[in-house]
């Protein structure tokens, strides 16, 4: 019995240091990229490029670049640069749920849709529903979003 708790331990233990290894090498460049984008002044750019979608959920134009980032490598990777990010452009709490609340319906979209279409499914219709699912899903909470701050503020 003792063998068996002191095996499920061990396995776990090593497991662990080996996905923090993993996630280590991936987000490690990452951030790195990240600081060299911002530093060459391409985070503004994309910021710029995909501000009238944050305009349309009333969020900040920074909020951008974490989405795409999540949108492309995921919500496991995409997490350091979130956190980054929230800290680096003062992201609001808003920005930072609705980013979420899209990532829950379109996290690595290709890489899903890729996997999906591998195994016979339409990879387009996916996509693109998982995308709508998510624009609607989003807009839908930032207008909720925007009604309880204004309850809140009464006065």
């Amino acid at each position: 019995m003792f063998e068996t708790v002191l095996k499920i331990l061990k396995e776990a233990f090593f497991g662990s240091l080996s996905s923090v290894k993993q996630i280590t090498v991936i987000v490690i460049p990452i951030m790195m990229v990240l600081e060299i984008l911002k530093d060459i002044g391409l985070i503004d750019k994309i910021a710029e490029l995909f501000s009238p979608i944050m305009k349309i959920y009333g969020m900040k134009k920074e909020s951008g670049f974490p989405l795409v980032i999540g949108v492309i490598i995921g919500i496991s990777y995409g997490a350091g640069v979130i956190f980054k990010a929230s800290k680096e452009f003062a992201l609001p709490k808003k920005d930072l749920y609705l980013v979420t609340y899209f990532l829950i319906c379109a996290h690595a979209i290709f890489e899903d849709t890729a996997i999906i279409a591998a195994i016979g499914a339409n990879g387009i219709l996916i996509l693109t529903v998982r995308l709508l699912v998510a624009a609607l899903f989003t807009y839908a909470a930032s207008k909720f979003l925007d009604r309880k701050a204004e309850n809140e503020v009464k006065l």
